[in-house]
């Protein structure tokens, strides 16, 4: 299984991606990490409560740019818990690239019902096994409205570096 460290400015939060039950979104995940695509992108979406959302801005809001979207594998069993990383989209289910967000607390209306638009869900593709506190401490910073976004933070949390191991 894949190992993957997110170096940030408020702590190290460690994430083991799931190639077994996500294919599709692990490797996705790993590619972009393993390019350091990753490195100098913020949260920048953060809702008490519910989740942290990174994995697409630059400091300033700016977009970065992302590659092809892949196919939801939100049907793959793996439900949105504390913790679970999945999958930021569109209303298309289809249109995840490279945000990802964390789960605060157990989501399950995040969850795969039904293999149509407004139920196909997020896809789990990876959980935190270290540092969970990391994103409590990030749930507790003051946000704002920048942009056109909601929800985001006044000052930056930024993934300095990104480290990807595989274990056996």
């Amino acid at each position: 299984m894949t190992q993957i460290v997110f170096k940030t400015n408020k702590g190290d939060i460690t994430i083991k991606v799931d190639h077994e039950n996500a294919p599709i979104g692990a490797e996705n995940f790993v590619h972009y990490a393993m390019e350091g695509f990753y490195n100098g992108t913020i949260f920048h979406r953060i809702i008490p409560n519910f989740m942290v959302q990174g994995g697409g801005m630059l400091p300033g809001m700016e977009e970065k740019s992302a590659g092809q979207s892949i196919e939801n594998e939100a049907d793959n069993g793996l439900k949105n818990v504390r913790g679970s990383l999945s999958y930021a989209r569109t209303q298309d289910p289809h249109s995840a690239t490279t945000q990802f967000f964390m789960n605060l607390v157990d989501n399950q209306s995040l969850d795969h019902t039904a293999k149509n638009e407004y139920s196909w869900g997020y896809a789990v593709f990876g959980k935190i096994t270290d540092g969970i506190e990391v994103l409590d401490e990030m749930a507790k910073v003051k946000t704002t409205s920048s942009l056109g976004h909601q929800d985001v933070p006044v000052d930056d949390i930024i993934i300095k570096d990104t480290i990807v191991t595989e274990d056996d």
